[in-house]
């Protein structure tokens, strides 16, 4: 069976040497099972209120592209996630797809802890001083290809929970943006999959946050983001390099 070797990175608090406590990070080799894993793209959207953000997700497609083209090559299933755009998908094989599966009843809530994030995005977080938010998306970017005889289409949970159900699907690496916002909070995205008791695995170097340095802790952009990613593995699920999917 094929199966993709992932090197998963975590952050455990312990004692140190001298009873202080400290973030360690732990590093794991598991294999994926193919068959039973899912890519899920959370809104990789053709374009962004925010010109800064928009920037950041033109140069990460590309290599997006190359993961997905790969991870769909060793059998595990694509999920495309583009938020609010579910009108230009009508239609297609790859959005009936996913609605012609049966719904499920969705499993009650794990217990889970929820601490507040280390940035501040109460601005909006964009970085390039745009003076509000603004519907900018109407698909996907297009440079992410879509196979419409596999893939599926849905910025729906319930909707992907139930697939990944029907598929035998319970492990799912999530890519996209932005980390502090839509990678977490959307309804099939990191926090509501983990307390539906899905293995979940952030793709750490293709995912950017929403943070404006004007902000606390009043660090650089990628610093902020980088914050975020450590959160994450702290507090929510390990995280994965796309180097660790290309070369699997």
């Amino acid at each position: 069976m094929k199966g993709l070797d992932l090197g998963l990175r975590s952050q455990v608090l312990e004692l140190d040497e001298g009873g202080h406590n400290c973030w360690r990070v732990r590093s794991e080799a598991q294999g994926w099972p193919c068959a039973s894993t899912g890519l899920l793209l959370c809104d990789v959207w053709d374009n962004h209120w925010s010109r800064g953000a928009a920037g950041r997700v033109n140069e990460m497609v590309p290599r997006m592209n190359r993961v997905v083209k790969k991870a769909r090559s060793l059998g595990v299933q694509i999920i495309h996630a583009p938020s609010d755009t579910m009108e230009f998908y009508e239609g297609t094989a790859a959005r009936r797809r996913i609605l012609e599966v049966p719904k499920v009843d969705l499993p009650a809530d794990l217990p889970h802890d929820d601490p507040p994030q280390p940035v501040d995005s109460s601005d909006g977080g964009s970085d390039t001083r745009e003076p509000d938010w603004h519907r900018a998306w109407s698909r996907q970017h297009p440079g992410i290809e879509v196979d419409y005889s596999r893939d599926v289409i849905s910025d729906n949970g319930g909707e992907v929970y139930s697939f990944m159900a029907s598929r035998k699907i319970d492990r799912l690496l999530i890519m996209g943006v932005h980390t502090n916002m839509c990678v977490l909070h959307r309804s099939f995205a990191i926090k509501q999959m983990v307390r539906w008791g899905v293995r979940v695995a952030l793709v750490r170097d293709l995912t950017d946050a929403m943070y404006n340095p004007a902000k606390p802790p009043y660090v650089g952009h990628w610093d902020g983001t980088r914050l975020i990613v450590e959160f994450i593995e702290k507090f929510w699920c390990p995280t994965v390099l796309s180097e660790d999917i290309l070369n699997s």
